[in-house]
């Protein structure tokens, strides 16, 4: 006997937005139906489709719209997909279902980034499930490898571009040697970049998928507000230039690693900044608009995870893996991954982080300059690993590359440089990432 004819009762789906992405989930449940029935053991039916205008979405099949998201989550449904965003009153709306036993689904970056944990815990309460697969990186399967595949292995590292309006405009400024101002116009145009790119440009957006990805590959929870950011907007030509120079590319990227002290206790390191990395790293021939993790662990080795990171129907395409996998779990009486949180590992501060920095400077052409310079970087404990020098009239051009030091002593090297007579502008200060081939 099959475990559809066990259950003997339809899966109904309640969805809450219906824009670009929820269009094509609307489209797919419809569309494919006997498939999906197929998979789940069940038939799936969307019971209702929550906009704020009903009367906006003649596409729509105008019986299942309700201006009441309240009223469809409290309503006889078993899975309810977000697709709206924000924070509240979603968040609100999704503690309901899971209070009540239903299972989510959402691709809610900000709201997961933030309280994740209060979500999982109304989840483990009432036995419902969580998924949010299409929060991070669209169609790349990549939170269930973290937290399923890669379960019983050690994570080191995870690494990635994980936005891709910036890398659209970092790939644009470095095939092109165009500026980042008329980059981003271009990206506008092209419908890459929102009319407000703020929260894309300046790293909002990956600040809170960095959260996501450390608190599963970790263990531990991280919100967003742990996560050090910075973004693009300070990115010029000669940056992406001087990056060329050395065979290196400029990304965006998020870093989220497992930092073990001398005395032997760990921590996590989240963070979203513009990076140098080598052109013969795998994350430098990501180009455009897609996305690419890369992650590190103990047994597994090195993994990467490519594809598209948004767009209506390749994050779609994750929503409806997630129902599916939610479905499954209504018909069988089973659940799915819950919260791994047991590690609690405290977030180490941006300042306590080991990097590595690239320092651009304009330097006054005469002896000693370079021994005023480096007698700071061994002030602050800083080790150099490259310098080009370069003259030019009375002003001479000076690039440094260090070891690993904690940012913050990177930062006041940077700070009592620009201090010194011999130095006339510190000309561009940019994190690096990979060893050069």
């Amino acid at each position: 006997m099959s475990v559809a004819t066990l259950d003997g009762r339809t899966v109904r789906v309640a969805l809450l937005g219906c824009g670009t992405v929820g269009s094509e989930v609307t489209r797919m449940l419809i569309d494919d139906a006997d498939e999906l029935a197929a998979r789940v053991g069940a038939p799936v039916e969307l019971a209702g489709i929550a906009v704020r205008r009903p009367d906006k979405h003649p596409e729509l099949p105008q019986h299942l719209l309700t201006a009441d998201a309240g009223k469809l989550v409290e309503s006889d449904v078993d899975v309810v997909v977000e697709l709206i965003g924000g924070i509240e009153p979603v968040r609100g709306w999704l503690l309901t279902a899971l209070r009540k036993g239903k299972s989510v689904v959402t691709g809610n970056k900000a709201l997961l980034s933030e309280y994740a944990a209060e979500l999982a815990e109304a989840a483990d309460t009432s036995g419902a499930d969580l998924y949010y697969e299409a929060s991070v990186a669209g169609a790349i399967p990549l939170l269930r490898p973290l937290r399923e595949s890669l379960a019983g292995d050690r994570i080191t590292r995870v690494m990635g571009i994980v936005n891709g309006t910036t890398n659209f405009i970092l790939s644009a400024m470095d095939s092109t040697g165009a500026g980042y101002a008329e980059t981003l116009d271009e990206a506008t145009r092209l419908g890459y970049a929102e009319a407000d790119p703020t929260a894309d440009v300046d790293g909002y957006d990956a600040a809170s998928k960095a959260a996501i990805l450390a608190s599963l590959a970790f263990h531990s929870r991280v919100t967003a507000s742990d996560v050090h950011r910075e973004g693009i907007a300070g990115i010029s030509a000669s940056d992406i230039g001087a990056a060329k120079l050395l065979n290196r590319t400029v990304k965006l990227l998020a870093i989220c690693e497992r930092v073990t002290a001398d005395d032997g206790t760990e921590s996590v390191s989240a963070r979203v900044h513009p990076v140098m990395i080598p052109r013969s790293h795998q994350l430098a021939g990501v180009g455009g608009a897609f996305n690419a993790v890369y992650v590190e662990a103990e047994a597994a080795g090195e993994l990467m995870f490519y594809g598209q990171g948004a767009g209506g129907a390749p994050t779609a395409s994750a929503v409806l893996g997630d129902l599916v996998a939610a479905a499954r779990n209504r018909v069988a009486g089973g659940r799915g991954p819950r919260e791994s949180a047991h590690a609690a590992l405290p977030v180490r501060p941006m300042g306590q982080t080991p990097t590595r920095y690239h320092i651009s400077l304009d330097v006054a052409d005469k002896p000693g300059v370079l021994a005023q310079v480096a007698q700071v970087f061994a002030v602050h404990g800083v080790s150099i690993a490259a310098v080009r020098q370069r003259d030019r009239l009375s002003t001479a051009s000076l690039v440094i590359v260090t070891h690993l030091a904690p940012d913050a002593a990177l930062q006041a090297t940077v700070e009592e440089i620009s201090k010194l007579d011999v130095v006339r502008e510190v000309v561009s200060v940019m994190r690096v990432e990979g060893e050069d081939s």
